[in-house]
């Protein structure tokens, strides 16, 4: 009888273990089931250099939303394709303006969106139109080193 209970306890403690290592993956890994609490809109930029899967989308210094994925369009141009995941509770307008920036000196690339003054909103799923793309500091070193600075 004893060893019935100890073994009852051992398993009802791994099976909590259990439960917050899974717990803590979902949080920590922000990962989303059921559609989770966000919207999808795509924006089309010329370059999006060092701009990766999983950076943040910002408004005024506030993370709003996620890069969903970065693809080459060749209906635009050949232009890239960044799929956003915005938060639900935020609309943004229609002339929204997205640009892709860097933190800091050489620090990671992230999306940054100023907010527009139309009235306006930009459905799920829709496009963002206005757009700045990277800067390319190495073009612009070399054009500085080659004395092309305009």
């Amino acid at each position: 009888m004893k060893t019935t209970n100890i073994d009852t306890v051992v398993g009802l403690f791994v099976l909590i273990g259990i439960l917050c290592l899974g717990y803590l993956s979902i949080n920590l890994g922000k990962l989303e089931f059921f559609g989770g609490d966000s919207y999808q809109v795509k924006a089309y930029f010329d370059s999006v250099a060092g701009l990766k899967k999983g950076a943040s989308v910002e408004i005024a210094g506030v993370e709003v939303g996620r890069v969903d994925g970065i693809s080459i369009d060749p209906k635009q141009g050949a232009r890239a394709r960044v799929d956003l995941s915005v938060r639900k509770g935020l609309k943004l307008q229609d002339d929204v303006i997205a640009s892709v920036r860097t933190r800091g000196l050489i620090g990671d690339r992230y999306i940054l969106l100023k907010p527009g003054g139309s009235d306006t909103p930009i459905e799920p799923g829709g496009t963002i139109r206005e757009t700045e793309p990277a800067v390319d500091f190495e073009e612009l070193f070399s054009k500085y080193v080659h004395g092309q600075v305009e």
